[in-house]
């Protein structure tokens, strides 16, 4: 998709193309994003900062659901369904992406959007609720947990690392990866629609065993805002959350996907994730087979039954 450096690594390219990639009700009191007391957040008018917007639906304990790069807050449509009969659920989507609005041109991404996570929960009220993400949405979530570990209860990344350029290898820094993050990032402005589309239809089957979530992901993928990708991508490569790990006191669930037939091969995923993640105390890893980057849309009922695990615990 980028340049001949992906080309000739399929499974980071895959990656790299997966972090690429609607019910009436809503976080009430707009007033919290100035920083003021809130009331719980409930069904009501749409309430949406210039970093994220946030959906919520049904009652219970409260669940903070982030999704991945270039994604819409319906990819966890399904889940989010099924779990609101239990839990009040806040469905999370990022400004930029899926065709919410971009105000910040080239600037930084991540560190932002996490400070906003954080200001939602305060302003909220929520009562450190669990965090689920996704791919860049993990990426969030671990940092939120390292950073207000007073805000949040427990987290569950879905198929990240706490350093995407790992996938470049074991060797690869921060430092190492600025050049192919600033190509990624230009590539993501500057690729012509009829080439980007091309591309994120190609990468997708190796991100989605799903067809409807493969064709969904390029169409989120291509009503974002270029700048907001290019942003994202560039502070994906280069944020490394592993110095953080070992400090953490959240418990932490990490789901992995691994698949037999074109995608990550379990002994692949286990080596990469157990290397990565070996500095957190009392992480949970668990693989999760027959699946590849969307896990939640490749096995549902596998998916489902982690999550019920994860929140009862």
């Amino acid at each position: 998709m980028l340049n001949a450096f992906f080309q000739a690594r399929p499974r980071l390219r895959a990656a790299l193309i997966g972090l690429a990639v609607c019910s009436p009700c809503f976080v009430a009191a707009a007033q919290a994003w100035a920083g003021e007391v809130a009331a719980p957040a409930q069904a009501g008018a749409p309430i949406t900062s210039d970093r994220l917007s946030v959906e919520v639906i049904g009652s219970g304990p409260d669940v903070l659901m982030i999704p991945g790069f270039g994604s819409s807050r319906e990819v966890w449509r399904a889940e989010a369904e099924r779990l609101k009969t239990t839990h009040r659920v806040h469905l999370v989507q990022y400004a930029g992406f899926a065709g919410e609005p971009w105000s910040h041109g080239d600037g930084p991404f991540v560190d932002p959007a996490v400070e906003a996570l954080a200001a939602y929960v305060r302003s909220a009220g929520l009562n450190r609720p669990a965090v689920i993400g996704h791919s860049m949405g993990g990426l969030s979530a671990l940092l939120l947990a390292q950073r207000h570990p007073e805000l949040i209860g427990k987290v569950m990344a879905v198929d990240n690392l706490p350093f995407f350029s790992a996938l470049f290898g074991p060797q690869v820094t921060v430092e190492s990866a600025r050049p192919f993050a600033a190509q990624a990032a230009a590539s993501m402005r500057d690729t012509p629609e009829p080439a980007l589309r091309a591309a994120q239809t190609q990468g997708a089957v190796g991100l989605a065993r799903d067809p409807a979530t493969r064709i969904a992901m390029v169409n989120w993928t291509m009503a974002s805002d270029r700048q907001a990708l290019g942003a994202a991508i560039r502070d994906v490569m280069t944020t490394d959350a592993r110095p953080g790990l070992a400090a953490m006191t959240t418990p932490v669930t990490v789901l992995y996907a691994a698949d037999a037939d074109g995608g990550a091969p379990a002994a692949m995923a286990d080596a990469t994730w157990g290397r990565e993640y070996a500095t957190l105390p009392g992480v949970k890893l668990i693989r999760v087979d027959g699946s590849r980057h969307f896990i939640m849309a490749d096995q549902p009922a596998r998916f489902a039954e982690l999550t019920d695990a994860f929140l009862a615990e």
